[in-house]
């Protein structure tokens, strides 16, 4: 089954599961009111590979003629990230700037597994290739929607996991048995865990030999006992495409992921017990995670400066010079980011037969997003005006005692009507000051990482040496030194 439709996704989700929804039991996360919108979002990844007009981007095709997911494919070169790339910015534009991510953050686990567990088997003579590769076939196979599991509810974040009063403030492995392994503990912010097939579990952060139990990695089906998914309604309720024509029928919703002593079969396990390898595995998904992220922020910032032109139009000031200042800044911004992404890909390493973006690229077109997004929002609602909080609702527009006063008084400029220009303004509240708005402007602080750790990573990647060496030279603490071509013409290479 190398593809699924969009309706065996659906009937693959009605399998039992145990998720929350406001303390009530959900019985059915494809028909429930706020659940099922996430379900049917998520479901665009497999329309996608229906679409014979972007099936050759969305799939890839065996060497023996199997058609399978374009995300299951393990990048071997720049050309194949870039791909992927692609078809993250084209279905995040389909999701109307709110990412898919059932097959996209889940692949990025399966890669960092596959580079990770090579090393790790080298040095501690594992078998957990084996068993990454049979896993990677099955998702690839089954065509399956999957969830990473990776930040942990932390407990008092001044500590580590065994430092913590609550020793099960971290996910980790209570128990050992002779098929599996059994574990506790909670994930936070788990994106469409309530929408997919598997959940990939992750560790969040390095662990020292006296946190062992705590360095784990395994993959389960999100219907396996004990496994209880606890669902944020934020951003729920009932909304009317009028007023919120993003976030009406697209959303993403979290879970609270609890193992409540969960067994895990040995087949699953990624990682029991190997500490040093904890912390490599973390950032080596957020290398591949970042580079996700930011691709499926560009439909994002293209449409901020789509919206602030828009608005500016409407409302009759596009030729204004304060407008022409905020959309170069807007291009600016939405263009770094898209140079960034591309030139990490340019720039990636080959490891363990897999190509991953360059770490330092990645991080600063990370930070550069959410350094920059939050005064890229202020540009664009200075565009538009304070009638993003004070707009009539659709009945107003619609009632025949309000509705006529309303087209009457509240037109555009020369060539818009005033319900044209209230649309537009309903797209921009949505896009940057209601609850779907607010949920973009927190995401991009801390989803991925928080600016603190993009700062880190970035630090810690920049190759300060050749540059200290120049400095050195320049300021004559140093005789004559020889610099390659590469070096001169390519820093990174």
């Amino acid at each position: 089954m190398a593809l699924r439709t969009p309706e065996q996704y659906f009937q693959s989700l009605r399998d039992g599961r145990t998720v929350y929804y406001r303390g009530q039991r959900v019985s059915d996360v494809t028909t429930h009111t706020e659940i099922g919108t996430a379900t049917r979002h998520a479901a665009i990844d497999f329309k996608l590979a229906e679409d014979p007009q972007f099936r050759e981007l969305a799939t890839v095709t065996s060497a023996d003629g199997h058609i399978y997911s374009r995300y299951f494919h393990l990048p071997q070169n720049s050309e194949d990230l870039l791909r992927r790339s692609r078809l993250i910015e084209l279905s995040t534009t389909f999701g109307k700037t709110l990412v898919i991510l059932v097959k996209e953050i889940g692949s990025d686990a399966l890669f960092a597994l596959t580079e990770i567990a090579a090393q790790v088997d080298r040095k501690a003579e594992t078998r957990y290739s084996e068993r990454v590769r049979e896993f990677v076939q099955e998702c690839r196979d089954n065509d399956y929607a999957l969830a990473v599991a990776q930040t942990d509810a932390k407990g008092d974040r001044s500590l580590g996991p065994a430092g913590q009063s609550n020793p099960d403030a971290y996910v980790r492995i209570v128990g050992r048995k002779k098929d599996g392994i059994v574990v506790r503990g909670a994930k936070m912010h788990t994106s469409y865990a309530a929408n997919v097939n598997q959940i990939i579990v992750l560790p969040t952060r390095a662990m020292g030999q006296e946190e062992a139990d705590y360095a784990v990695a395994f993959a389960l089906p999100v219907d396996t006992p004990g496994l209880k998914l606890i669902a944020s309604p934020y951003g729920g309720g009932a909304k009317d495409p009028f007023e919120h024509p993003i976030s009406a029928e697209h959303r993403m919703i979290e879970t609270v992921t609890i193992f409540d002593d969960v067994f895990v079969p040995w087949e699953r396990v990624f990682l029991a017990g190997e500490w040093e390898w904890a912390g490599p595995l973390a950032l080596k998904f957020v290398d591949f995670h970042r580079f996700t992220a930011v691709s499926y922020k560009l439909p994002l910032v293209d449409a901020l400066v789509g919206a602030a032109l828009l608005v500016a139009d409407a409302n009759g000031i596009g030729r204004a010079a304060h407008v022409r200042d905020k959309a170069v800044r807007l291009i600016a911004y939405a263009e770094t980011l898209r140079g960034l992404i591309e030139l990490a890909a340019r720039r990636a390493q080959v490891i363990e037969g897999i190509a991953t973006p360059d770490p330092m690229t990645v991080n600063m077109a990370k930070y550069h997003f959410a350094h920059g997004y939050h005064e890229a929002l202020r540009d664009v609602q200075d565009c538009a005006g304070g009638s993003l909080v004070t707009s009539p609702g659709v009945e107003d527009w619609e009632s025949p005692e309000t509705g006529d006063l309303l087209r009457h008084f509240l037109g555009g400029r020369e060539g818009w009507t005033a319900e044209q220009r209230a649309r537009v303004l309903n797209m921009v509240s949505d896009l940057t000051a209601s609850d779907f708005g607010g949920y973009q402007a927190v995401l991009a602080v801390h989803a991925e990482g928080s600016l603190e750790a993009e700062k880190l990573q970035l630090y810690r990647a920049y190759p300060a040496q050749r540059t200290v060496r120049l400095a050195r030279w320049l300021a004559g603490l140093e005789g004559e030194i020889a610099f390659t071509q590469a070096e001169v013409r390519n820093a990174w290479s």
